[in-house]
C-alpha cells in the first residue's frame, strides 16, 4: 500500500512542532483527502464488528477493539503479520506489561479508500524520519445504564511512541468524552470534544498526555457508543 499525492499542511506542521499537538475539524479533512461518501461509510461500518477487549483490568467490559501493525518506509506501509498490542506499565499503568491479542482489523478496512487515504495523510502529516513501526486500533467505547464508557481507562497518559493520531468516526447518544491535552508534568494545556466524524487531533507523544473523559448515554435507556480510529508511529531501529 503506498501513499497517495496528499499534500502536507504547511499551518497544521507549524502548530504539531510549536504546541506539541494540532488539530483538525472533519469537514477540513474531509475536505483535503477528497474522502468518498461510499468509502467512508464502509469504513463507518466496519466499527460495527469489534471484538471485546478483555484485557481490561479494571472488570470492564465497555470497550470493544481490533489491531493491526505495519511497516512503513519510503511511502509505502506494509502490513505485518499479525501480533500482539504491547505497551510498559510506565506508559500503561491499567494494562500494561501484558501481551494483548485482539481480533484483526478486517483487510477490507484497511484496503477501503478512505483508510489509505488517512494512512497518507499522517505519513505526510509527522515529520517521519526513517523506517516506523505503525499500529492501527479500531476502538468502541459504549455506554449502559450498568456503567460508564471509558475511552482512556488508565487516564492522562503517553503511548510510549513518537506519533499519535486520534480521529473521531461515529458518536451515538452520547454526552461528554473530552479529550484533554497535558504536558508531562501535568500541567493542564487544553481541553476539546470531538464532537464530528473525521474531527481529528495529531500529537507528539513525547511531548504531550493526552486522555478522555468518560462517556454517558444521552438517553440512558438506548444504545450509546463512541467510535474512534488510533494510528501510532514510532521509528524502528
Amino acid at each position: 500500500m503506498r501513499d497517495t499525492d496528499i499534500l502536507a499542511d504547511t499551518a497544521l506542521r507549524q502548530q504539531l512542532e510549536a504546541a506539541g499537538f494540532a488539530r483538525l475539524d472533519g469537514s477540513r479533512l474531509f475536505g483535503q483527502l477528497a474522502i468518498a461518501a461510499d468509502h467512508w461509510a464502509a469504513l463507518v461500518r466496519s466499527w460495527n464488528d469489534l471484538g471485546p477487549d478483555l484485557y481490561m483490568a479494571d472488570g470492564g467490559r465497555y470497550r470493544r477493539r481490533r489491531h493491526a501493525t505495519f511497516a512503513y518506509d519510503q511511502g509505502r506501509f506494509t502490513r505485518k503479520p499479525h501480533q500482539p498490542h504491547f505497551q510498559s506499565r510506565d506508559y500503561n499503568p491499567l494494562n500494561g506489561d501484558v501481551q494483548r491479542w485482539f481480533d484483526p482489523v478486517e483487510q477490507a478496512t484497511i484496503d477501503n479508500g478512505a483508510m489509505r487515504s488517512i494512512f497518507a495523510f499522517c505519513a505526510h502529516s509527522f515529520p517521519l524520519a526513517g523506517p516506523q513501526h505503525v499500529e492501527m486500533h479500531q476502538f468502541r467505547i459504549e455506554a449502559s445504564l450498568a456503567e460508564a464508557g471509558r475511552p482512556t481507562p488508565e487516564g492522562m497518559h503517553r503511548d510510549g511512541v513518537d506519533w499519535v493520531f486520534v480521529m473521531l468516526v461515529d458518536r451515538r447518544n452520547v454526552g461528554e468524552g473530552v479529550t484533554r491535552i497535558g504536558a508531562p508534568d501535568g500541567q493542564p494545556l487544553g481541553e476539546f470534544t470531538l464532537a464530528q466524524a473525521g474531527d481529528a487531533v495529531l500529537i507528539d507523544d513525547h511531548r504531550i498526555l493526552h486522555g478522555v473523559t468518560e462517556i454517558h448515554g444521552v438517553d440512558p435507556a438506548q444504545p450509546a457508543w463512541r467510535d474512534a480510529l488510533v494510528l501510532t508511529f514510532v521509528a524502528e531501529g
